[in-house]
Protein backbone atom coordinates (compact mmCIF):
# COMPACT_ATOMS: atom_id res chain seq x y z
CA UNK A 1 0.00 0.00 0.00
CA UNK A 2 1.03 3.21 -0.43
CA UNK A 3 0.45 6.46 1.67
CA UNK A 4 0.16 9.51 -0.43
CA UNK A 5 -0.29 13.11 1.14
CA UNK A 6 -1.63 16.42 -0.17
CA UNK A 7 -0.94 20.05 0.55
CA UNK A 8 -3.96 21.84 0.02
CA UNK A 9 -5.03 24.98 -0.12
CA UNK A 10 -8.69 26.33 -0.16
CA UNK A 11 -10.44 24.49 2.44
CA UNK A 12 -12.34 26.51 4.96
CA UNK A 13 -14.46 23.58 6.88
CA UNK A 14 -15.45 20.47 7.29
CA UNK A 15 -17.78 20.51 4.40
CA UNK A 16 -15.01 21.34 2.06
CA UNK A 17 -13.50 18.13 3.59
CA UNK A 18 -16.39 16.50 2.66
CA UNK A 19 -15.96 17.20 -0.91
CA UNK A 20 -12.56 16.80 -1.84
CA UNK A 21 -12.51 13.06 -0.45
CA UNK A 22 -15.88 12.78 -2.30
CA UNK A 23 -14.33 13.73 -5.01
CA UNK A 24 -10.61 11.73 -4.57
CA UNK A 25 -13.24 8.53 -4.02
CA UNK A 26 -15.05 8.73 -7.03
CA UNK A 27 -11.72 9.61 -9.41
CA UNK A 28 -9.77 6.79 -7.69
CA UNK A 29 -9.25 3.36 -5.77
CA UNK A 30 -8.26 4.32 -2.30
CA UNK A 31 -8.56 2.54 0.43
CA UNK A 32 -9.20 5.49 2.86
CA UNK A 33 -9.07 9.42 2.38
CA UNK A 34 -9.04 11.72 5.51
CA UNK A 35 -8.87 15.42 5.34
CA UNK A 36 -8.36 18.29 7.49
CA UNK A 37 -8.62 22.03 6.57
CA UNK A 38 -6.53 23.22 9.78
CA UNK A 39 -3.41 20.83 8.61
CA UNK A 40 -4.59 22.14 5.02
CA UNK A 41 -4.02 18.68 3.98
CA UNK A 42 -5.03 15.56 3.09
CA UNK A 43 -3.93 12.17 3.47
CA UNK A 44 -4.46 8.98 1.23
CA UNK A 45 -4.44 5.20 1.27
CA UNK A 46 -4.21 3.26 -1.56
CA UNK A 47 -3.30 -0.24 -3.03
CA UNK A 48 -1.19 1.64 -5.39
CA UNK A 49 0.40 4.93 -6.42
CA UNK A 50 -1.79 7.45 -8.01
CA UNK A 51 -0.19 9.77 -10.90
CA UNK A 52 0.19 13.05 -9.45
CA UNK A 53 -0.73 15.04 -12.53
CA UNK A 54 -4.04 13.03 -12.28
CA UNK A 55 -4.68 13.72 -8.22
CA UNK A 56 -3.76 17.29 -8.73
CA UNK A 57 -6.20 18.17 -11.21
CA UNK A 58 -9.18 16.05 -10.06
CA UNK A 59 -8.10 18.37 -6.66
CA UNK A 60 -8.27 21.37 -9.11
CA UNK A 61 -11.74 20.56 -10.37
CA UNK A 62 -13.16 20.21 -6.94
CA UNK A 63 -11.98 24.07 -6.97
CA UNK A 64 -9.03 23.37 -4.53
CA UNK A 65 -5.13 23.63 -4.91
CA UNK A 66 -2.71 21.10 -4.10
CA UNK A 67 0.54 22.41 -3.00
CA UNK A 68 2.48 19.75 -2.94
CA UNK A 69 2.50 15.65 -3.40
CA UNK A 70 4.64 13.28 -1.49
CA UNK A 71 3.86 9.37 -1.37
CA UNK A 72 5.95 6.89 0.71
CA UNK A 73 4.97 3.00 1.20
CA UNK A 74 2.16 2.19 3.72
CA UNK A 75 2.42 -0.68 6.46
CA UNK A 76 -0.63 -1.98 8.56
CA UNK A 77 0.30 -1.47 11.83
CA UNK A 78 -1.82 -4.51 13.92
CA UNK A 79 -4.13 -2.84 15.96
CA UNK A 80 -5.21 -5.75 17.75
CA UNK A 81 -1.65 -6.81 19.10
CA UNK A 82 -1.98 -8.23 22.56
CA UNK A 83 0.35 -6.56 25.11
CA UNK A 84 1.73 -8.32 27.81
CA UNK A 85 0.17 -7.95 30.77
Amino acid sequence: MVKITVGIEGMACGMCEAHLGEAVRNAFQVKKVTSSHTKKQMVILAEKDIPEQELRSVVAKAGYDAVSVSSEPYEKKGLFRRSGR
